[in-house]
């Protein structure tokens, strides 16, 4: 009875006699060309079709898993001094441009300064030891819902596939005990259901962050990678295979691959099963067929794949996706002060790019390469050489040597400067105390709302009443805050120690990311307990849409003795403008509706808002609440204007005060 380990060494010999033991497989660069462009159209131009551009990353999971596996199988990677010598490839292939971009790009953040040095720490530890993903999900970082920019949030990626290159190497040789070819394909295929089944459960779980960053939710990629390996494998070249038919056959499959990416790719991106991780899964699917269909003996689509303009990308793929997002972030922050997250306009867009190709080209020629060839120790000693050479050489190498040292010196200053959280986050967390303190109030210290809804505003008196030059000698009467129930999102939170100055005992019920959906629900509730006060101000525009019939039914809750208010929007959002013109519309055609105009109250003082552009600082909030404020005086001026049309109306003819309705 034979035992299973000659069984995997006859397995591992039969590769010095295919195609696959070649040094490089047909068509692997112009898919990592066709993965990193996705993933930076993604990135740098959301406003064309690529919404899901993001499973480019995928793509390169499939290629990873495959291409390191392979190699692994071959005769002369075999053994501890082997196993050794793949992690120093490994390192001398990943590490050199790893430092420079973050050294670089962590060193402008510096000098630019302000909300880019947030968690600049965590993430210069998780992008130097590889393992940001799992540290910016123990930090609870949301990937999805980030309001302030992250430099090196596309590390996480990098992340995966290294610790990927230290734990399966390992693993391979108990793979390998197993008898049959088939079986460990089975294993491996089965690894990868198992782990797309968890980013499912997590998925549903509401944990899209974590599913998306875990190296045990996101393997699957890599494990179908591993498994076209094992099913490759000695795959012999024979004379039939490369008859046109098959050629054809293998062309078409390469092209449904790619096309299955493509697709995958116009797939716009939602926190739910169907991106995580059905999305995900069809663009790995492309994949497993595009390699499959490329290393297909003398596959007319390898030789299609590796054209030079997709083989020069893909040389340089790894340094293009190192840079593109840093640099982007850089360029949006400097030039318009907040992040990728506020959108991405063309000229920024094809700035970072144009920046982001010559780093990667600079980088691949003076940094990658040589460091690849003559390893870590020969290309120091180079250094030394240079800098004790003749003067022109000298000169080069310091001038090299002190370029490192300030970046170097440049990325601690960052870590040690950065504040520890976003301007935004403070201003939020600011309003977050002040509801609080106010909601533990004692009852005598808190103002109730009025018992009944039917008076107007003006029948409760008020001793911050204003006078109107519109009005004459007719008084304004603002109302009370204890006649005010504010409903918002997170801008209206970071208003809240404002709005409390401003209207004492106002009831303010705000949180963080809601949306206009949420208003029906939270008034009903409101209504329900008897907490619905005169005058209702609602702020939901910032994050995402509104929608007519949703505010047609806060409009029915609020009921006809009361106002509505409604805040317009401010945020570096492609929706807002439509937002804002919804909100003017309904106003027009409802009596009781009214607008705060946030927006045009807060255009000319930009300067008061925080980092993102979003959210208000302290006298930025001071601007809201004084938009809420100038709506309650046209809602005054309104009112006594239709009492004096009523006055002077013939008799007979005005039989109602025509406001409010």
């Amino acid at each position: 009875m034979n035992s299973s380990r000659p069984h995997a060494d006859t397995y591992l010999s039969t590769m010095t006699q295919t195609p696959s033991s070649s040094t490089r497989f047909a068509g692997l660069d112009g898919l990592r060309a066709v993965a990193v462009i996705l993933v930076v159209v993604y990135h740098l131009f959301p406003a064309l079709p690529l919404p899901g551009g993001f499973v480019g990353v995928d793509v390169f999971f499939v290629i990873s898993g495959f291409l390191i596996t392979s190699l692994l199988l071959r005769p002369s990677h075999r053994g501890p001094g082997r196993l050794i010598d793949f992690w120093r490839r490994r390192a001398r292939r990943l590490l050199p441009a790893l430092v420079v971009v973050i050294t670089v790009c962590a060193t402008a953040a510096w000098l630019l300064g302000g909300d880019l040095l947030v968690g600049m720490g965590r993430q210069v530890l998780g992008a130097a030891t590889f393992s940001y993903n799992w540290l910016a999900v123990a930090d609870g970082t949301d990937y999805f819902t980030a309001t302030a920019p992250e430099l090196f949030r596309n590390f996480w990626s990098l992340a995966v596939e290294e610790q990927f290159y230290v734990v399966w190497p390992l693993l391979l040789p108990l793979v390998l005990l197993i008898p049959g070819r088939w079986s460990r394909v089975a294993l491996l295929m089965v690894a990868a259901g198992g782990s797309a089944w968890w980013m499912a459960q997590l998925v549903s779980a509401g944990e899209v962050t974590r599913a998306y960053f875990g190296t045990d939710a996101h393997a699957f990629g890599l494990l179908l990678g591993i498994a076209l390996a094992l099913a490759t494998a000695g795959m012999p070249d024979r004379e039939w295979m490369r008859r046109r038919r098959m050629q054809v056959c293998a062309l078409l499959v390469g092209i449904v691959g790619i096309g299955a990416i493509v697709v995958a790719s116009t797939i716009p991106e939602s926190p739910d099963l169907v991106t995580f991780p059905g999305t995900l899964l069809l663009a790995t699917t492309g994949s497993v067929l595009a390699v499959f269909a490329g290393i297909w003996p003398g596959s007319w689509f390898g030789r299609g794949m590796d054209a030079a303009p997709l083989r020069w990308v893909g040389d340089r793929s790894y340094g293009i996706y190192l840079w593109h997002w840093p640099v982007l972030v850089l360029v949006l922050s400097g030039a318009r002060g907040y992040g990728p997250e506020g959108g991405v306009p063309w000229v920024e867009g094809i700035l970072a790019l144009v920046l982001s190709l010559v780093a990667a080209t600079l980088s691949y020629r003076f940094v990658e390469q040589p460091l690849r060839r003559y390893g870590f120790r020969r290309s120091l000693g180079a250094l030394g050489r240079r800098i004790t050479g003749r003067p022109l050489a000298r000169f080069a190498g310091l001038a090299a040597l002190t370029v490192a040292l300030i970046a170097v010196a440049g990325t601690s200053a960052a870590i040690v400067q950065a504040p520890h959280a976003t301007s935004a986050s403070a201003a939020i967390h600011r309003g977050e105390q002040a509801v609080q303190e106010a909601a533990s109030a004692s009852p005598s210290e808190s103002p109730s709302p009025s018992a009944s809804p039917s008076a107007s505003p003006s029948a409760s008196p008020s001793a911050s009443a204003s006078a109107s030059p519109e009005a004459s000698d007719d008084q304004i009467v603002i109302p009370e805050g204890v006649d005010i129930t504010a409903v918002g999102d997170s801008v209206m939170l970071a208003s809240a120690p404002s709005l409390m100055q401003k209207f004492p005992g106002i009831s303010v019920d705000a949180e963080v990311s809601r949306s206009i959906w949420a208003g029906p629900d939270i008034l009903s509730a409101l209504a329900g307990n008897g907490q619905l006060r005169e005058n209702v101000v609602v702020a939901l525009g910032t994050n995402g849409p509104v929608d007519t019939g949703v505010l047609n039914q806060m409009l029915q809750i609020i009921g006809p003795e009361r106002h509505l208010i409604l805040v317009n929007a401010v945020a570096p959002r492609d929706w807002i403008p439509g937002v804002n013109a919804d909100l003017e519309a309904f106003a027009d055609s409802h009596r009781r509706v009214w607008i705060a105009d946030w927006s045009g109250a807060i255009a000319p003082h930009q300067d008061l808002l925080a980092g993102d552009g979003i959210h208000p600082a302290a006298a930025g909030g001071d601007v809201f609440a004084e938009s809420v404020w100038s709506a309650f005086e046209g809602i005054e001026k309104e009112r006594l204007r239709a009492e004096k049309r009523y006055e002077h109306a013939p008799s007979g003819r005005a039989h109602h005060v025509p406001f409010p309705a």
